[in-house]
């Protein structure tokens, strides 16, 4: 007894501390008034066990921990449950039928685990039902046509499972229904017409979709954010969007944060009407098939911070003004022309710049300061000296100007980029003497006459051989240090367990058949509240980007969703 006391008291206990956390939990079944049982990062292994005993309990957390198996009748006892929350172990077999004996179950989460087959229709039956997430699973079918049963679904996210077939139609007549996330599976053509009624968020990227399906999706003024990216998307940017949608609608979204159209197969020009989405954040519609002008309305995205018009056909210059609070700027791989306009030092808070790729030309202005991942200039037709004002930027990372037309020495003013990392001077006419960087810095000036001191390496990239064997005698100390960490750390443990077992040595044991105090149980695991909301965070369900990858993948799931 004395053991869990002592255990209970702490502030910061968890069960895998205990000997048998199992007949701890069973335990807790005797507390009548018990209503919320949080159990999760635990460290808990096995199956789920048996929680019969449980008739009040309204909200159980046994996420994040290391649970295994199918999921049978170990709920049954439950007839108050309104919140459950399974997420993140590697429970197997189909999604449990029976979810106790309650029919006033309200979240449901059992994301991150390796359930397998379709939804089942019982799921239905729990017709209070605000809260599912069943993402990143094996799931392979839908739900069922008549999901419009559940009334009250205001969330449903389904992403990164095996889900192939059609959404059902009825799914746009849920009233309350506000996010859906179904990203990374195959579902297919046709989706509901006017399936964003009532949504304020919808996420069906990476998806197998091909109709002509944007304007019944981008209608409703309530939107907040859209991503409809990596799919195969086909006609205008979006359907009929100088007529029908953008001129006559983008004027009316007033809470659009994010509208995600990449990598589909669009066409047509960039409308000026997206100068009307004050809200706009994000707005992604790289490597699609665009063409025309980057409409000067863009400048009127005041709150814009990431814009990525990368890979597409877009001509003319670039816009004169852009949005003082844009973080990333991607137009490479287009058909831009003319100079950088000046008004690119104004972007205060500017981390990247990518430019390359064009037929741009001219003078470079001084770039921004806040420069801090990549500048890329590269496949342009620049000419001149490279301008000294580079060496201003003492937080970037990457300076790509390859594939210009360069001329002249090397300004020595380029070393006190202190955070450089990468400098690619390819194919330019540079010539003269290499300035003295860091060994840190690799410098490429392949196809230039520039020249090394004999005591600068060569481009700065290691060779083959000489990586080789740096790898391997880098491995070789790895090994030795994690040998010499692990016989330290060993002999603690081995000391500090004779020192806490002979104290413990003298204490109760708890065992499966110990009657524990049900008096400490309930001061340390009820709460004043009663049940409490699960730890769905929704400004993570759905995916938006800040930083670009090699597809442009999401690294992200912070972006902020309003009502």
């Amino acid at each position: 007894m004395n053991t869990l006391s002592n255990l209970l008291n702490t502030p910061d206990w968890n069960t895998n501390k205990h000997p048998n956390p199992y007949g701890f939990i069973s335990a807790c079944g005797k507390i009548e008034s018990l209503k919320l049982l949080n159990f999760s990062r635990n460290v808990l292994n096995g199956v789920l066990p048996a929680l019969h005993g449980f008739g009040g309990l309204e909200s159980l957390d046994m996420s994040f921990n290391n649970l295994k198996g199918s999921i049978g009748l170990q709920l049954d006892g439950m007839v108050s449950l309104k919140s459950l929350d399974l997420s993140n172990n590697t429970f197997i077999g189909k999604i449990p039928i029976k979810l106790g004996r309650s029919m006033i179950l309200e979240q449901l989460v059992l994301s991150n685990n390796r359930f397998q087959g379709t939804i089942p229709e019982q799921i239905l039956s729990y017709k209070n039902l605000t809260v599912i997430d069943f993402k990143e699973n094996d799931l392979s079918e839908f739900i069922p046509s008549n999901i419009d049963i559940l009334s009250k679904l205001e969330f449903l996210s389904l992403s990164s499972n095996k889900l192939v077939g059609k959404i059902p139609m009825t799914i746009m007549n849920i009233t309350s229904f506000g996010r859906f996330a179904a990203n990374q599976n195959q579902f297919t053509d046709p989706v509901p017409f006017g399936i964003t009624k009532y949504l304020n968020s919808l996420d069906l990227s990476y998806n197998h979709l091909s109709e002509s399906i944007l304007e019944g999706l981008l209608s409703p003024p309530q939107l907040v954010l859209v991503d409809l990216s990596y799919n195969r998307l086909k006609g205008p940017v979006p359907v009929n969007i100088s007529h029908s949608l953008v001129r006559s609608r983008l004027g009316s979204f007033k809470k659009l944060a994010l509208l995600n159209l990449a990598e589909n197969q669009l066409t047509g020009a960039l409308p000026p009407e997206l100068g009307n989405l004050i809200s706009l954040q994000v707005l992604k519609l790289q490597m699609d098939k665009l063409n025309g002008i980057i409409p000067i309305q863009i400048s009127q995205l005041q709150k814009l911070s990431t814009l990525n018009l990368s890979q597409n056909s877009l001509d003319g210059p670039i816009p004169s003004e852009m949005t003082t609070n844009l973080t990333l700027l991607y137009l490479q791989g287009n058909k831009l022309n003319g100079s950088i306009p000046p008004s690119i030092g104004n972007l205060r808070q500017v981390l990247e710049l990518q430019l390359g790729e064009k037929q741009l030309s001219g003078d470079i202005p001084k770039m921004p300061w806040s420069l801090q991942i990549a500048l890329n200039l590269s496949s342009n037709h620049f000419s001149g000296n490279i301008p000294s004002s580079f060496g201003d930027l003492v937080n970037l990372e990457v300076l790509d100007l390859s594939n210009n037309n360069f001329s002249g020495e090397i300004h020595v003013s380029l070393t006190k980029m202190a955070a450089l990392t990468q400098l690619q001077l390819s194919n330019n006419r540079l010539s003269g003497d290499l300035p003295s960087f860091g060994s840190y810095v690799n410098v490429d000036t392949r196809g230039t006459d520039v020249k090394k001191n004999s005591d600068i390496p060569v481009n700065n990239f290691p060779s083959a051989e000489k990586s080789g064997k740096s790898v391997v005698v880098a491995v070789l100390i790895a090994i030795a240090a994690a040998i010499f960490v692990v016989g330290v750390v060993t002999l603690l443990v081995v000391l500090l367990s004779r020192h806490y077992f002979r104290g413990n040595n003298e204490r109760v044991q708890a065992s499966e058949g110990e009657n524990f105090d049900l008096k400490i149980i309930q001061s340390n695991l009820l709460t004043s509240n009663g049940i409490r909301r699960s730890n769905i965070d929704f400004s993570k369900t759905m995916e938006a980007a800040a930083t670009q990858t090699h597809r442009d993948q999401f690294t992200s799931k912070t972006y902020p969703i309003s009502s």
